[in-house]
């Protein structure tokens, strides 16, 4: 097994690649419009009810027709998981982990053309959806590493007269409620984590993004993965969802999403019901309000490029997206004026196109968006951006900066998750870090200086699950950064971590008497 490496991203800047996934994108566009089953024990199951995944920036283009199951179907994919689970269970863990070997070579082939489907699905550009697909090629080829290691004798400290030891068996049967912002890295990185560790799964993908739970669900039964192991099953959240959440047979949750759902899973959760003998174990990644600290001794063009990439990578819509600059005053009016000049050549465009600048993912979203850039006029000063883009079809909004913003206001306080950027003034270093902190999250946050002794400080008193130093917020790489937040960020679960596996695994002990 050679030693894990992260997949290398296209390079788009070139003529001849861009062109391959432009072709590629012209080939599933010659797809829109069919409709995709759900699977449940191997079998499709097709529902009254649709749920329509359109593209968000021509919302009249159907990407796909997919099914709306309620609680029938979400009761038939349970017994399917209890049902393969109590075979799934005793595979070795080393044959488990080739299905993710194999699986990781499929999206690899097929890797311009999920590229394309999640371009059209969510609004990526070229290489946030590469990089997208290569996460997932990464956490698959991660975890199946992780899972052999977690298979191994684990040490154990030697008892006179006895033999002893302690190994991983897999809790059950897991829900997978997967976020449409990572739609495929996370939904793979999620699902691959509990199956290879032994459980059985039913997948709940998210009605923003059902085509990258299709491509994922499809991949896996190409490798041949048992039937039952993984159920796929666009649902009803509010029915369906918390019918599984709530289910006496579900041994765990692992979410992605907002704080407020994130807290409405873990309380249903760790109410028991009638029949369940066991406490459910929740695994959460519920957002953030991240900043980026701009000290005085620092190179201004630098921090002012890598908060602008934080901010407004994929629109801002990422969890660990920069929404919050706070920047010493003895820097603020060079920081913002500079700002200023990178905000003006920001373009808006079509993702098919690789526009830098595409779409929100929904009309929901543009409607929250929209409404925290209308509370972020009466809050700060407005330096670009701060509309609707009116002459596309899609929903396509400025990309919006504030400046002036105290550190107490909605805007510095409250997760808007778009391309909405608070500027802060702070008195000091002292003073960022305390404002920094001053949240109720701790995901990501990121600190530019070229201060040792304050990059000392900011590694011990910034309180989020993933600090970067002289780097943007963004970003995080399998292996390498480990991710997952503090506070009500969610459970630090470390995704792409060394810890991340055992959150889907049992330690038992035996001794035996020699």
């Amino acid at each position: 097994m050679k030693p894990f490496v992260n997949e290398q991203y296209h390079d788009f800047t070139k003529p001849a690649v861009a062109a391959k996934q432009r072709a590629a994108i012209d080939a599933v566009r010659a797809k829109f419009g069919k409709e995709y089953p759900n699977i449940i024990n191997g079998k499709k199951i097709r529902t009254t009810a649709k749920t329509l995944s359109t593209n968000p920036a021509d919302p009249s283009e159907t990407v796909g027709v997919f099914q709306k199951s309620g609680t029938d179907d979400a009761e038939k994919a349970m017994r399917a998981a209890l049902k393969a689970f109590e075979t799934w269970k005793d595979v070795p863990m080393a044959k488990r982990a080739t299905y993710l070997f194999k699986a990781a070579n499929v999206m690899r082939r097929r890797r311009l053309e999920i590229n394309a489907w999640m371009i059209s699905e969510v609004g990526k550009n070229y290489l946030e959806a590469d990089a997208d697909t290569c996460e997932a090629i990464d956490f698959l080829e991660y975890y199946g590493r992780e899972a052999l290691r977690y298979a191994e004798p684990q040490p154990v400290v030697d008892q006179p007269g006895e033999k002893n030891e302690v190994f991983y068996i897999p809790l059950g049967v897991g829900v997978i409620v997967p976020p449409w912002n990572f739609p495929f890295a996370i939904l793979a990185g999620m699902s691959v984590a509990a199956i290879v560790c032994g459980n059985t799964i039913v997948l709940k993908p998210s009605s923003d993004s059902p085509m990258m739970g299709w491509l994922f669900t499809e991949i896996m039964e190409e490798v041949g993965l048992p039937a039952g192991v993984l159920n796929f099953l666009v649902a009803s959240g509010a029915e369906a969802g918390d019918y599984l959440v709530g289910h006496p047979k579900t041994r765990f949750i692992s979410f992605t999403g907002s704080m407020e759902v994130g807290l409405h899973v873990n309380q249903l959760a760790a109410t028991p019901q009638p029949g369940q003998i066991w406490i459910k174990r929740v695994v959460a990644e519920m957002g953030g309000k991240d900043a980026i600290i701009v000290d005085k001794e620092c190179n201004v063009d630098e921090a002012v490029a890598g908060v602008a990439a934080a901010a407004f990578g994929f629109q801002g819509q990422k969890c660990s997206a920069c929404s919050r600059a706070i920047v010493d005053q003895a820097v603020y009016d060079e920081f913002v004026t500079k700002l200023k000049v990178v905000m003006d050549a920001y373009k808006i465009g079509d993702p098919k196109d690789d526009g830098r600048v595409g779409p929100v993912v929904s009309a929901r979203a543009e409607k929250t968006i929209l409404k925290y850039i209308e509370i972020g006029k009466k809050e700060g000063k407005l330096l670009s951006g701060g509309s609707k883009v009116k002459d596309k079809p899609g929903y396509f909004i400025e990309p919006t900066v504030f400046v002036n913003v105290k550190p107490t206001a909605r805007l510095m306080q409250e997760e808007i998750f778009g391309p909405v950027l608070a500027v802060c003034k702070a008195k000091d270093f002292d003073h960022a870090l305390e404002i920094a902190n001053n949240t109720i999250y701790g995901l990501t946050g990121a600190v530019y200086t070229r201060n040792a002794k304050k990059l000392a400080r900011a590694r011990n008193e910034f309180h989020c699950g993933n600090l970067y130093l002289n780097r943007k917020c963004t970003g995080a790489m399998v292996g390498g950064h480990p991710f997952g937040g503090f506070n009500m960020s969610g459970t630090d679960s470390k995704a792409g971590g060394r810890d991340y596996l055992g959150l889907f695994l049992q330690a038992k002990t035996v001794a035996r008497k020699i």
